[in-house]
C-alpha cells in the first residue's frame, strides 16, 4: 500500500499511528516533497469513487489563496486534475492507496473496513 501524507498534518501522523498499531504494511510519501502527478491522481480520483472536488485541501492556506472555493464550481475536471498535480499541498491527506480501493482523508472506520 502507498501513504501519501505530509508529516507535519495531525490527521496524517494519527493516520500513520493507526497504521503502525495495526500491523500495516505501508510504503510512506511526503506529498510536498513527492507530488502526485496527474497519471496518479487521474488514476486515485477513478479507483476512488469519490467526487474529484474531495481530493482538494479546503483547508489549506494555498487553496484559500487561490480562492479555489469559488473557482472550483466552474472548473472542468481535467484543469482541476492539473491544478491539483501543481501542488501536493493542494491535495487533501492522507491518501492510503490499496489494490483495489483509494482512501482521501482519514476516517478509522473506513479504513479499519478497507485495510483488514
Amino acid at each position: 500500500m502507498k501513504f501519501i501524507c505530509y508529516p507535519k498534518c495531525t490527521t496524517c501522523q494519527k493516520a500513520k499511528k493507526w497504521l503502525d498499531e495495526n500491523e500495516v504494511e505501508y510504503e510512506m510519501r511526503d506529498i510536498k516533497q513527492d507530488n502526485p502527478n496527474l497519471e496518479e491522481l487521474r488514476g486515485w480520483y477513478k479507483n476512488s469513487g469519490l467526487p474529484l472536488k474531495k481530493f482538494f485541501n479546503t483547508s489549506g492556506m494555498l487553496y484559500k489563496s487561490l480562492e479555489l472555493k469559488t473557482k472550483l464550481p466552474q472548473m472542468e475536471e481535467e484543469e482541476m486534475l492539473n491544478l491539483l498535480a501543481s501542488d501536493g499541498m493542494l491535495v487533501k491527506r492522507p491518501i492510503l492507496v490499496g489494490k483495489d480501493f483509494v482512501l482521501v482523508g482519514f476516517k478509522e472506520s473506513e479504513w479499519k473496513e478497507k485495510v483488514r
